[in-house]
């Protein structure tokens, strides 16, 4: 059969009678031998689990619920805690050995704001920097309707040191988490929710607003003196940035949300709230899922716990799985008699939603490989055990076609710092860089020979 003889874009979409209609994948979307292919997304998500993991000692009654997995390189073994990632060991590394060092210096409860930042906070200085996923973000502000997914349990932003989201703009402040199930879909795949709406009618004003100042700054420069005129010309160039953030978002007014598949829409629970963690956490990663898929965003973070001891949501979360005690008392009391195994069972139930998320991307097929391997997945904590902010729990999934190497527990020294990881991953996902924060290079080990 001849090769196909024509090549459709991905957005194409069915226009007429006043309406568009967006196209599903189409076979002619995937380029042919005669055409460029078409390069899949690249994907970064980064999920946060507060108070550490169980490690008690490789040599006691309690060993088969540590954490970190038993030997080095190809040659290890998930111990209980991490069994349920079996399934997935060829798609993901164990890291051992990491962390910040400046959160080294830090309180031991005062550090999943800094996760993905790697930046100082004291009480004499809150200020953050930008997170990794938001850098990422802004590389591919113009593909997508959505510049990145922001998830927590708790939502909003916390306070400082004790933050309920993950993601931090180019300004150190931080970016509200959303965290009710049905508003994030209405958001992404529905009508728009009451924020998303009130949104569509300001960018409206404003590109109103912005082409009348535009208009009058012309006028006016003509009478300003040369100093003046500088001072004008730096407040154009902000005024300018607005605007290309109005039409870019006005662009995506004009594209229909993208439809989903039926089963996609049965398999979520959007009534699951905080009280129901199981359903809970498996609807947030469903919806990531979902956003990644549908190509609404390449960027997502999720805090399913934080640090916030027991006011956040997620404190009573062990409690309402039938474990016996508190997050906050599980994570405390992990070196006690039969501590190691009620924190490690948790630690397993946690494993088992990480491996939910990762079955769901890598069941969705796309070009030569999966979603999955076209994705760069970080899992961890930024605490070993609790009051340890050394050696952090990490696990790295995803992205064999961007250029990871997995089946391996690597393990690095102290001297390196975890922010190299953010080099690695940000060049993975098309985000070229050098540095970031208080990198001293990347992790090439982590990439294909």
């Amino acid at each position: 059969m001849a090769g196909k003889s024509w090549h459709l874009d991905r957005r194409a979409f069915l226009l007429g009678t006043g309406v568009s209609l967006g196209l599903p994948w189409l076979e002619c979307m995937a380029g042919t031998k005669q055409a460029e292919p078409v390069n899949a997304p690249k994907r970064l998500c980064a999920m946060y689990f507060g108070f550490g993991v169980s490690l008690p000692k490789k040599d006691g009654e309690q060993a088969k619920w540590r954490w970190f997995p038993n030997g080095e390189g190809r040659d290890y073994e998930f111990n209980q805690s991490l069994k349920p990632l079996e399934s997935h060991r060829d798609n993901l590394t164990i890291l051992g050995g990491l962390s910040h060092p400046h959160g080294r210096r830090m309180g031991a409860h005062d550090t999943g704001d800094t996760f993905l930042t790697g930046s100082l906070l004291t009480s004499k200085f809150l200020r953050n920097t930008i997170s990794v996923d938001q850098v990422a973000a802004a590389a591919c502000i113009d593909k997508t309707r959505f510049s990145s997914l922001v998830l927590s349990t708790d939502g909003g932003v916390g306070e400082p040191t004790r933050s309920s989201t993950l993601s931090y703009n180019d300004k150190g402040r931080p970016i509200p988490a959303l965290n009710q199930p049905q508003q994030i879909f209405d958001r992404f795949f529905g009508a728009g929710d009451a924020d998303s709406i009130a949104q569509r009618r300001r960018l409206k004003s404003a590109s109103g607003m912005l082409d009348r100042v535009l208009e009058d700054s012309r006028s006016l420069r003509r009478r300003l003196g040369t100093q003046d005129r500088e001072k004008f010309d730096e407040y154009l160039a902000s005024v300018r940035q607005i605007e290309e953030r109005v039409q870019r978002s006005q662009r995506w007014l004009e594209i229909p949300r993208p439809e989903l598949r039926d089963e996609e829409r049965d398999m979520l629970h959007l009534d699951s709230d905080d009280k129901a963690p199981l359903n809970f956490i498996r609807t947030m990663y469903d919806l990531i899922y979902l956003a990644f898929r549908t190509d609404s965003t390449r960027v997502a973070t999720y805090q399913v716990t934080n640090m916030a001891d027991a006011s956040s949501k997620a404190a009573k979360f062990p409690q309402l799985e039938g474990f016996k005690g508190s997050l906050h008392n599980l994570a405390h009391g992990w070196n006690k008699p039969e501590g190691a195994e009620k924190l490690g069972r948790w630690d397993r139930f946690m494993a088992e939603q990480l491996s939910h998320f990762l079955d769901r991307l890598a069941s969705a097929k796309e070009g030569d490989g999966s979603l999955l391997d076209n994705s760069v997945v970080l899992y961890g904590s930024s605490n070993s055990n609790t009051h340890n902010n050394n050696n952090y729990p990490l696990v790295l999934a995803g992205g064999e076609q961007l250029g990871l190497e997995h089946g391996r527990f690597l393990k690095f020294g102290a001297e390196v710092p975890m922010s190299n990881l953010f080099v690695t991953m940000l060049n993975c996902v098309g985000a070229k860089t050098n540095s970031f924060g208080d990198s001293t290079g990347s992790l090439d080990d982590l990439l294909h020979a």
